[in-house]
This record gives structure tokens, sequence and C-alpha cells, in this order.
């Protein structure tokens, strides 16, 4: 148990610390949430609704099964979990790949959701983890319940990411480091794909080229590395507390790439 119990509090300080990170970085701002499953597979952490995702704290996040219902979290009388919980739930009940889960609603992304014969196509080399595509979910507004969760799952397949029309991104990852460095290379290619578009056609990454990187690439090595980067220069600029335990930690084989 007690060992259990350190996982959480780790994983709690690790959705915080992104969850802030990916702020100071652009891709969220005052709405959009990053989850993670709990080790024991019984359910999820999440953040209150009305928390600033600048200041999210450990203390902020709700432990939830995967209906929805609360298991703990804050107790003040006008503190709930976010509307858009049946996201995070119904894509942990439906792929046992994924362990962290990224909404955000960074406007270079939508922008290929909203423009006629546009496709977020790969440009990049960290593109592998989206070579199954990137699906469009065509319903734009919130997904605030299990029904609407399930057809988002449908639209995500077994892809790694997906959009949702004139609305937002949905990046899946095996834990939150991993998540971490996937949403800042998901960002990253679409404002290369950009710059791109002012100069001509688009060149994309072709599968031969992916798969030659992929191999080369020691994914957990990547995750740690990254993380220790961003966490490193987060605590130095004040943006999270010197003391949380967000340490990154080896990814478990079996899990997905």
């Amino acid at each position: 148990m007690g060992r259990i119990n350190n996982s959480i509090v780790k994983l709690k300080s690790q959705i915080a610390a992104c969850t802030r990170i990916f702020t100071v970085e652009g891709i969220l701002d005052y709405s959009g949430h990053v989850s993670a499953r709990l080790p024991d597979n019984s359910g999820f952490l999440v953040q209150s609704k009305h928390c600033s995702r600048a200041e999210l704290t450990p203390d902020d996040l709700y432990t939830l099964d995967f209906e929805g219902n609360i298991v703990d979290g804050p107790t003040s009388g006008n503190s709930f979990p976010v509307d858009e919980l049946f996201i995070h739930s119904e894509i942990y009940k439906t792929r046992a790949d994924v362990n962290s889960i990224l909404h955000a609603h960074p406007e270079v992304s939508i922008i290929f959701t909203v423009t006629e014969g546009a496709e977020l196509v790969m440009v990049r080399n960290h593109g592998y983890r989206w070579r199954n595509g990137v699906p469009i979910h065509p319903d734009n507004a919130h997904i605030n319940t299990s029904q609407l969760g399930r057809e988002l799952v449908k639209t995500l397949g077994d892809c790694n990411a997906a959009l949702i029309r004139a609305h937002g991104i949905i990046i899946v990852a095996e834990d939150v480091p991993s998540l971490l460095i996937d949403g800042v290379h998901f960002i990253n290619n679409a404002h290369t794909l950009l710059e791109v578009l002012k100069l001509g056609r688009p060149k994309p990454m072709t599968d031969s080229e992916l798969d030659i990187f992929e191999q080369r690439l020691s994914r957990p090595s990547h995750a740690i590395k990254l993380w220790k980067y961003y966490t490193g220069r987060a605590r130095k600029d004040g943006i999270i507390p010197q003391d949380w335990d967000a340490e990154a930690h080896v990814i478990q084989k079996g899990r997905a790439k």
C-alpha cells in the first residue's frame, strides 16, 4: 500500500508539473487538462474545473473511477472535476496502452480543422508517433457525456492524437513524461508545417524515414532527457516548486511506443 501511495504522490506531482509547463509553452491556457491512469488501474487523476492551469497543485486533482464518479479530491463546496472528464474515462476504458492524456486548444493545431484542404501531416522526425494519422473528430462541442466520449474514442481509433474540429486536440501517451514530450513535438510539427505552407507544398516524412528514426531513438531515454530539461527550467524559473516529487521514471516494457 505504501508503494502505491508513493506512486500516486509522484503521479500527482507529475500531472501538476506537466500542466504548468504546458501552460508556459502555450499549449494549455485557461482551459484544457492533463490526466493519468492510477497505478492499480482503478481509475484516473484529473484536475478540478476552475483551478488555474498555471497554478495547478497536486491537491487540486480528483481521483475518479472510469465511470466518472468521484473517489477522492478537493472538498471545497464549489469545486468539481472538469466537465470533459469523459474524454479521459472513455479512452482509458478502451486503450490499455494509454496511461496519460492531454486535451488542449492550441490555435496552431485548430487551424488545420477549419481550413479547406489543409491536412496536419508529419514534416518532422518525431512525427513517427502519429504515423497512423491524426483524425478529425467532427463534433466541435464539449465532450461532457460518456456517449460523446465513446464517439471520440471511435474517431481516435488506434492513433496517438486526434483533432476536434474548431475545438482542440487530444494526445495520448504511455506516461506523463512521455505525454509532455509528445505535446511539445506535436505542436512543433504544426508550427513547422504552417511555415512550410508559406513557402510551398509540404514534403511529409515518408514511412521509411519515420521507421529509421524510430529504430534509432530510445523513447524512454528521450522522455527522461526532455522531462529533466523542462522540469529543471521550470524549477529555476519558479514555475514549479523545488520540493515536488516529479522525477521521470523509465518506461516499463510492454507499454506503447
